[in-house]
């Protein structure tokens, strides 16, 4: 029996997870798709993903974006990594860069040369492998412009992403789907009606007596997870004995006297401390373990990290880390937090909800509830919320510190066996077993190894190929060519007044 075709598409919830939903959507399948986005002014959201990955850029490419527009429109700045203080061992640092460090030779990874650069076969180079990362040579001195590569070289240029108000990202992409055709309809569900033979969904009930029945239903509700959770029963993987952090506190204060290209995270005795440079002011917050301290005890924390004057009072989030087992059923897909829930210590959270948004239009149906297409969602899904977890996980794992019950905790913990083969095969040779598809990077996984405290036991021996002198030329050319990369570029204040200065009207909201 032919099944009836999907027409029309009912998002419930707004928000950064609702409104990329209605932008991507009305974009992409809007000539043969009504869509209908069901949210509440009275329903706050969540709001603190203000830190993005670079694939935010392939998003807004594809909706057509300008990059000057959006970052006026949400007070936005440029980011070049995230850098971790205290995490390995208190009184280290890194950054996480979202390039390459070095460049590689004869298609042997530049880490493992600089490995061997320090073993002392001939005078052991003093240098570590971040002085030889153009971004963070780059973000230490907060400068930033586009730059595609550096000289004439095969070294790469910057990568980057941004930093931006989510608030206002979701009203520019509100205003986007609107004029694509995306109706908004205000009011809060009161009922969700099924199907009785097949167990679909076929409309939501509002309070004020509204009925918007669809074919197919996305659920942007958030933790709460109405229609999947709720509704359909799909049940909760819950991911906390990994990672034990369940409470946060969201702070503003005013704008960094210098804005920095990067992400802070500060590690803390029961958690960390995230810091966020915009151009109006500066998002801060304290993810922890409720099991390891007080929520008084972390508003002290929050409020004495402080580098700018708090601008209110903390706003406190519960969450429990894990997933929904199950991302699409029925006729039913979840995005944004009512799908699961992944600490942003690595920024990824506007990026589940780009990457499942991009899944799902690439499997929608024309008609019915196919099983194939769902259940290959499904499977993708599952395997990137793995992979982000084993990353996250890295960072509280490896680590020396033994200072406080929580990182004493986090540093015995028993970890996913995946994650445990990563740390062996790189501490033992330098490589990375890394999955073809997972997000992060090969250099990503070396930076916060390497970062973390893990200096490899060896090195790839095609890094032998070359003479210690030439070894020795190879990498001062290498610091060379760095500096004047970094010496052509402005700073970042600089970029930001040329090219996209905050809207001045939305500088004080």
């Amino acid at each position: 029996m032919m099944q009836p075709e999907v027409r029309k598409l009912v998002i419930v919830g707004g928000g950064t997870a609702g409104w990329i939903t209605a932008a991507a959507f009305s974009r992409l399948l809007g000539q043969r798709l009504a869509i209908e986005l069901v949210e509440s002014e009275a329903i706050g959201t969540v709001g603190v993903g203000e830190a993005t990955i670079p694939q935010i850029i392939r998003l807004n490419t594809i909706l057509g974006i300008d990059e000057h527009e959006f970052l006026r429109a949400t007070s936005g700045t440029f980011k070049l990594g995230i850098e971790f203080v205290d995490w390995g061992k208190k009184g280290s640092r890194y950054l996480h860069t979202f390039g390459d460090a070095g460049m590689n030779l004869s298609n042997v990874a530049f880490h493992h040369y600089w490995r061997r650069s320090v073993s002392g076969e001939a005078a052991p180079d003093p240098k570590g492998l971040w002085d030889y990362s153009l971004h963070q040579q780059a973000a230490e001195q907060a400068r930033f412009g586009k730059l595609d590569r550096v000289g004439n070289t095969a070294m790469t240029g910057l990568a980057y992403a941004y930093h931006f108000d989510a608030s206002r990202y979701a009203l520019f992409l509100r205003a986007y789907s609107e004029k694509r055709g995306v109706t908004r309809t205000e009011g809060i569900v009161e009922t969700v009606e099924r199907d009785g033979e097949s167990g679909d969904l076929t409309a939501i009930t509002l309070k004020n007596g509204k009925r918007v029945a669809g074919d197919f239903f996305i659920d942007c509700t958030g933790f709460r997870s109405l229609l999947l959770g709720e509704t359909l029963g799909v049940g909760y993987e819950d991911w906390s004995r990994w990672l034990p952090c369940d409470r946060a506190l969201a702070l503003p204060s005013e704008r960094l006297p210098t804005l920095v290209p990067y992400t802070r995270a500060t590690a803390r005795d029961a958690g960390w401390q995230w810091r966020i440079p915009l151009q109006h002011r500066t998002g801060n917050g304290h993810v922890y373990s409720s099991g390891f301290t007080s929520d008084d005890a972390a508003a002290d924390v929050l409020l004495t990290g402080l580098d700018t004057k708090a601008l209110g009072d903390p706003r406190p989030i519960r969450f429990t880390t894990g997933r929904r087992e199950t991302f699409w059923a029925h006729n039913c897909a979840a995005i944004g937090l009512s799908s699961g829930f992944l600490e942003p210590l690595e920024s990824t959270s506007i990026h589940l909800i780009q990457s499942h948004v991009s899944r799902l239009i690439q499997l929608f149906p024309r008609a019915g509830n196919p099983a194939a297409m769902r259940d290959e969602y499904n499977r993708r899904c599952t395997a990137e919320f793995a992979q982000i977890r084993d990353f996250l996980i890295l960072h509280y794992h490896r680590t020396d510190r033994e200072d406080s019950e929580f990182w004493r905790y986090c540093k015995h913990m028993e970890v996913p066996d995946s994650l445990t083969h990563k740390l062996e095969l790189f501490a033992a040779s330098g490589r990375v077993g890394r999955d073809h598809d997972d997000l992060f990077r090969d250099a990503s996984w070396i930076q916060v190894m390497l970062g973390q405290g893990i200096m490899p036991a060896d090195y790839d021996p095609m890094a032998d190929q070359i003479a210690p002198a030439q070894l020795t030329e190879f990498l001062a050319n290498l610091r060379i060519l760095i500096a004047r990369g970094i010496a052509s570029l402005p700073t970042h204040e600089e970029y930001l007044r040329q090219h996209c200065p905050a809207d001045a009207s939305l500088l004080a909201a």
